[in-house]
């Protein structure tokens, strides 16, 4: 996501090999945890890592 803020969760879905639903589990878990957040709307947005 740091990398590739765009990154939609089916491209990280095939780069980690792991399903769509668990990685909007650990999205989720991300975002509760103030690590990540979302920029503007699910089509169009972009992802950026809190540091």
């Amino acid at each position: 996501m740091q990398n590739n803020p765009g990154v939609t969760i089916a491209e990280l879905s095939k780069q980690v090999g792991i399903s769509d639903r668990a990685i909007e589990k650990q999205i989720s878990k991300l975002k509760e945890q103030n690590l990540i957040r979302r920029i503007g709307p699910a089509k169009g947005g972009h992802w950026k890592v809190v540091e």
